[in-house]
């Protein structure tokens, strides 16, 4: 995932941070920082747990990155561009 065009990385915070309503540069700089506050504030306690869960273990990332529905997903939101 390090080889991500940054054009991409940046439309992907741009629409996150419509939807939980924060403003991209926080949560740009909280992702770098690997704190995931405004996001987690936005999720449902459950949905939370889960993410935490994901985060604290790589592997799991792994996996549900390179399931056809996260590509599908982030082809949709990437706009479709590779």
């Amino acid at each position: 995932m390090n080889n991500i065009d940054p054009n991409k990385i940046s439309g992907l915070l741009n629409v996150v941070s419509k939807k939980i309503g924060v403003p991209p540069e926080k949560l740009r700089a909280e992702l770098e920082e690997g704190k995931f506050d405004s996001a987690l504030s936005a999720m449902n306690r459950n949905d939370a747990a889960r993410f935490q869960q994901a985060v604290n273990n790589p592997k799991i990332v792994e996996k549900m990155m390179s399931t056809p529905q996260a590509k599908a997903l982030y082809e949709k939101l990437s706009g479709g561009k590779k």
